[in-house]
This record gives structure tokens, sequence and C-alpha cells, in this order.
């Protein structure tokens, strides 16, 4: 039974590099809908050929896309169905589709994800860092001032942070890592599942060098992953002050609750941490 239901937009990830990423679902419904709506329909074009079907394409970009809800919702109230791609990857993802997708589900359409290929999953699963938690901020701003600024605020984050990056900015991002973040471990993936894919990994210093020294590797789009901060609390150094001031205020009779924060307003890090380890250094006592 086909998946193509009346009234419905389909957000279909597309291939960001090997077409053969192309799930089958997508590919049949890209042949089912009644018109696909394209951030470059040039470029969509290619895949459809690829495929040898031939639907309605429509444009939509970060520069029209509010100008397009009101006819792709028109569509969808005749009982068409549409789908929405990017030029590579999950649609907004850092590419056009949030304003539509809000403002169809706001009218009460049924948007429908087909999930496959995006770049920072990707990107991740094959970078060996933390991937348990990390923050995506999608491409940092174009401008030195604007990038040091969101580096800045960025730079106690715990988490792997995860950025994109253009072949044009790449060497000013690195130089703007290694001022603001110094010496943390960085990995670059570079053209994702294309011919030339690769992962170069060390300091942003040292990744500066390996550009300057095969500036190929300067080349195609970027996923930039970083190393989140460590923690403020709960390494060697802060457990044995933190057990230090824990156990003088349970000797004094301090409750478990009390003493963990005031352990977490002196040494930072997290209420919760602070309680099971003084209610385990009182159970141990």
């Amino acid at each position: 039974m086909s998946d193509a239901i009346e009234g419905v937009l389909y957000v279909v990830a597309t291939p960001i590099g090997n077409l053969d990423d192309l799930s089958p679902r997508a590919a049949r419904l890209l042949g089912e809908v009644d018109l696909v709506a394209a951030e470059d329909t040039r470029h969509t074009s290619r895949l459809l050929r690829h495929l040898g079907i031939a639907p309605s394409t429509l444009s939509l970009h970060e520069h029209n896309e509010a100008a397009r809800v009101d006819q792709i919702d028109a569509r969808l109230a005749a009982g068409q169905s549409v789908a929405l791609v990017s030029d590579a990857g999950t649609p907004l993802i850092s590419d056009p589709g949030f304003v539509l997708v809000r403002e169809l589900r706001a009218r009460g359409r049924r948007v429908v994800p087909v999930p496959g290929a995006c770049a920072l999953v990707a990107a991740l699963s094959a970078a060996g860092l933390p991937t348990d938690r990390f923050l995506f901020q999608g491409f940092l701003p174009a401008k030195g001032g604007g990038r040091r600024g969101r580096l800045e605020a960025l730079a106690e984050r715990e988490e792997t942070l995860v950025f994109y990056e253009s072949p044009h900015r790449i060497r000013d991002t690195l130089a703007d890592l290694a001022a603001v973040l110094g010496a943390r471990r960085v990995v670059l993936a570079r053209e994702l599942t294309k011919t030339f894919e690769t992962f170069l990994e060390g300091s942003a210093e040292a990744l500066l060098a390996r550009l300057a020294e095969d500036p190929d590797q300067a080349r195609g789009e970027f996923v930039v992953m970083v190393a989140g901060a460590q923690p403020k609390a709960g390494g060697d150094a802060s457990i044995i002050e933190a057990d230090a001031l824990l156990k003088a205020m349970l000797a004094e009779g301090v409750g478990v609750k009390q003493a963990a924060a005031v352990t977490a307003r002196t040494l930072g890090g997290a209420k919760k941490i602070w309680y099971a380890r003084a209610q385990s250094l009182k159970d141990g006592d």
C-alpha cells in the first residue's frame, strides 16, 4: 500500500554525496508525490533524473520560503502530496523548511518525516568523540568578531560541539578555535560519503598546519567537531576537595541536602552529584 496519503507534506532526506544512500522509501515517495519543493530545483533535478522520474518541482529556499506557505498549503488542502527536499541531507538542519513546517503544522496539516542522510550524524558516528551529548550550532557567524564571540559563549559547554563550515572560512574558523578553545581535540569531516571523504583530527593549530601542507584538504564542505570542556567538578582534584568539605560539614551535623548545596555553590557542579557523594560518604561512615 502506498505511503502517499492525501494532504501530506513529506520531509524527505536526500543523499549528502553517495546517491546509494537514498532510502527505497524516499525514492518511491519522490516518484509518487504531486510536487517536490526543492531548495534548488536544478540541483534536485539531477537526483530525479538519476531515479528516472520527473515530478513537478517548485523552488523553496530561504528567500522565498514564507511566500510559498500558502501555495503549498493550498496543494495539501486540495488533497495533493508534497515532498520537501534540500540540496543534500535532511531538510531544516541548517537548510530551509522550518517556516513551512511550523506554519503547516499550525494549520493542522500532516507532516511526515522520511529519514535518511544527515551530515552531522554521519560525522559524529565516525569521529571518535563523545556522542552521548552534543551541541549542534550549524554555521558559525561569517565575521571574525561574531565567530569568536560565539565560541567564547560555548567555551565552557561540556558537550561535543558540532559546526558546519565552508571551504572559504575553514582556516579562519580553525584559527579562532585555536585562539579561544586552545588545544582541545578537533575532528574535521570533509566531503562525507563522496570520493575524497576524509577525517582529520588533532588540535586546531595542528589542523591549520595540515591544511597549509595540503591545500586540497581545505576543499569541500566540512563538519567541525570539537571536544567539550572538562567538567568544572568531578575530576580527581575536585573530588578530593569536595570530600574534605563534605566530610567537615557532615561531621558538624549538617544535613546531606544542605551540604550538597553548599558544595555546589563553592566548587560548582550539580547539586545532585554532590548529594549522591555526600550520601555515599555518610553511609560509608
